[in-house]
């Protein structure tokens, strides 16, 4: 009998351990799944909330999640607010979030912001590469504009960006939406979340969410990401470094094009290699790109990264495109 009841209270006691071995499991599964959705919400590494990213090929930003902003009800508002996150360990921005209204918007010059040094701020010049004057890589970048919500000197609010993220990548959505609350006198929800990959010190890149709220959108709807590249420079995202890149600059000689063609009269450039030049109708001398407004012979490798809505085929003069305020292209040098 005495044996009986210790082969029970084993048997209890062996059950009861199972039982603790799986609750123990479960709450390390679960502890386990918090820490990489509190990991994957901080979002200021590649992989968290962002959907994927595709490679950098030619355009200064690119849409995201089909160009539609995730902001969820609670955060929209029309009341007018801006709010930045606190610096992580590493002394990175993390994400920036407002309601932006006319009454955010400066209205004083922008004053000195020489004294912020945002993570990765290894500054130099790169002249007939960078299209500045000076031609400095890096700017310090307001995540959310000054133009927009008056913030200058925040180091919370300061990124380092290359000059081509912040006038050809970030200042168009900037502009577009300074231009809407202007006129409208309305609210747009406006985030801004710098990406970094690992412990890199420079970002890859910024998304840029923004939803006009009164009119649910109609006015101004964008999900868009600008990379923190500069094209002819290799960048070291760990710590900001930078040099040209090691690629050498081809230049395309003018007369290596002839234009072929049949009995219609519609032609075709081709390179003197034999080499279709992509559709490029008959009489181009240049084609220039309304967005970046540089301008390409026809043959430029540029041309091949450029959206077709952007091209201009242009068959006028090199001065005609330059007194309409288009720049050659430092590729191919037309």
């Amino acid at each position: 009998m005495k044996k009986m009841m210790i082969t029970r209270s084993m048997n209890n006691t062996r059950f009861a351990n199972r039982i603790f071995a799986l609750i123990l499991a479960v709450c390390l599964m679960a502890s386990g799944f918090l820490f990489r959705s509190i990991s994957s919400s901080a979002g200021n590494t590649v992989g968290g909330d962002l959907p994927e990213i595709p490679e950098y090929a030619g355009e200064a930003s690119v849409q995201l999640n089909k160009n539609v902003p995730v902001f969820s009800k609670d955060e929209i508002t029309t009341k007018s607010f801006e709010s930045y996150g606190e610096l992580d360990k590493l002394g990175r921005c993390t994400p920036a979030l407002a309601c932006l209204g006319k009454d955010l918007m400066p209205t004083e010059e922008r004053g000195a912001i020489g004294d912020v040094r945002p993570t990765g701020w290894r500054q130099k010049k790169y002249p007939g590469i960078v299209d500045s004057d000076p031609p400095y890589l890096f700017n310090r970048c307001h995540m959310i504009g000054y133009q927009l919500a008056g913030e200058n000197a925040n180091e919370k609010n300061l990124i380092t960006g290359t000059r081509y993220m912040n006038v050809e990548g970030m200042l168009p959505y900037e502009n577009a939406v300074a231009e809407y609350i202007t006129d409208s006198g309305k609210h747009v929800m406006y985030r801004v979340t710098p990406v970094f990959e690992g412990k890199n010190l420079l970002c890859s890149g910024i998304q840029i969410e923004a939803y006009s709220v009164e009119d649910k959108g109609k006015g101004i709807s964008f999900n868009v990401f600008c990379y923190n590249v500069q094209p002819g420079i290799e960048i070291n995202y760990t710590n900001g470094s930078s040099k040209i890149a090691p690629e050498p600059i081809k230049t395309v000689d003018a007369n290596s094009f002839m234009i072929t063609g049949g009995d219609s009269g519609n032609g075709s450039v081709r390179s003197s290699t034999g080499n279709e030049a992509s559709d490029v109708p008959a009489g181009t001398a240049y084609i220039a790109n309304k967005n970046t407004k540089k301008f390409h012979y026809p043959g430029c490798s540029s041309v091949s990264d450029m959206k077709e809505k952007n091209k201009w085929y242009f068959e006028g003069s090199r001065d005609e495109l330059i007194e309409k305020g288009y720049k050659p292209c430092k590729r191919c040098n037309p």
